[in-house]
């Protein structure tokens, strides 16, 4: 694994889970991982359960003894990291957004599917998909639970860098995060809408806003969390991101992702609308999903909780009793248990760079989105 931070420890939190809750055919053993500070990517492979700590990533990939590169990096890296693993002969699994640019995303493809056709895989850490209930929402959708699907609405809200305060750290930098808000949260929920409805975004047109010019320097940094110094710089991102689109299937969309909804930690949710029905699912009920069933009689109507902990919803056989509930950090124990099995049984993971590749798109198109701003007259 390259990188160790907040993302490395939810990875790795998987890894180190995900044989002993699934029946796998193959097993993960966690070899090294990788940081640029000896000190703390030594402690980091301590606390964290890898086996040995290094500081170039490129030691990895001319191991005999590693199989897969799980890059947990900023964006900036992300292209080099996993070209080069794919050349080398290793399966891949890449945090999201795949890249910063869509050029860089679109040489991630070349080089997966050149990669691909001597049997290495690769794939996208989208987690989300790997929800239970969000897995049920997909489901029922592709069952026509819901008709033909009329609209889609999503929002991703954080307020994490509400306070001017908060120092400038790497995701607030253009040159190593590639966006903001857009594409820390928003690629989570583009890729979500089209995961669960089956069809692809097509066209937007949104704006971006960027609340707070100008931040402290950090003097430390860890995940989400840093400390500020007294000298300034520029933020470069975008603070909220919000757009509206069409979907290949004929539904419309609208999307919102902030990282300045004050009092909003991280709430995502997603509801689409058919003409036989609605579902929706939130985050922060993580175990349920709403369903409003249309073809009731109308006397019968109304919006049903769905407690997604039942041995036959997905994934779900292989944990706790129903009523159970599960979090979070268990979504990645799903990733990495699909990569698996995926891996193993010689077929290809998804999402597949190519499925990435199309969240960069969207992403890219939201960025260029020159949308006609019409004054309200007085």
């Amino acid at each position: 694994m390259v990188g160790y931070a907040f993302m490395g420890a939810a990875h790795s939190q998987a890894w180190r889970t995900v044989n002993r809750v699934f029946d796998l055919p193959a097993r993960a053993s966690m070899v090294a991982v990788c940081g640029r500070d000896a000190a703390s990517v030594a402690e980091a492979a301590q606390r964290l359960g890898w086996a040995e700590a290094v500081t170039d990533w490129r030691e990895l990939i001319a191991r005999d003894d590693i199989d897969v590169i799980d890059v947990c990096t900023p964006g900036d890296s992300h292209a080099e990291i996993a070209i080069a693993a794919l050349e080398a002969g290793k399966h891949v699994l890449c945090e999201k957004p795949l890249a910063n640019t869509v050029e860089e995303a679109r040489a991630m493809v070349a080089a997966a599917a050149k990669a691909r056709a001597v049997g290495v895989r690769s794939a996208c850490g989208f987690n989300y998909r790997r929800v239970p209930a969000v897995s049920l929402m997909r489901n029922l959708i592709a069952a026509g639970r819901l008709g033909a699907i009329r609209h889609v609405r999503a929002a991703y809200l954080q307020d994490w860098i509400v306070d001017p305060n908060f120092p400038l750290v790497w995701r607030l930098q253009r040159e190593k995060a590639g966006s903001g808000a857009l594409g820390d949260i928003g690629a989570h929920i583009i890729d979500l809408t089209q995961f669960v409805t089956g069809q692809r975004i097509t066209g937007v047109s949104g704006l971006t806003e960027t609340f707070i010019k100008e931040r402290p320097l950090p003097e430390a940094a860890s995940g989400l969390s840093a400390s500020a110094g007294t000298a300034t710089g520029e933020v470069t991102v975008d603070d909220a991101a919000l757009f509206i689109a069409r979907l290949d299937g004929g539904a419309v969309a609208t999307y919102e992702a902030s990282r300045f909804a004050t009092g909003r930690k991280n709430a995502l949710r997603v509801e689409v609308n058919g003409e036989h029905g609605s579902l929706a699912f939130d985050l922060e009920r993580l175990n349920e999903l709403e369903f409003f069933d249309a073809t009731r009689p109308a006397a019968e109507q109304g919006w049903s909780r769905i407690l997604v902990t039942e041995g036959e919803h997905p994934y779900l056989g292989a944990w706790w009793p129903p009523g159970h509930i599960l979090g979070y950090e268990h979504s990645f124990t799903h990733e990495m248990r699909d990569f698996i099995e995926a891996i193993a049984t010689g077929a290809d993971p998804t999402p597949s760079f190519e499925d990435a590749l199309q969240v960069q798109l969207v992403l890219d198109a939201v960025a260029r989105s020159d949308s006609s701003w019409v004054s309200v007259a007085s």
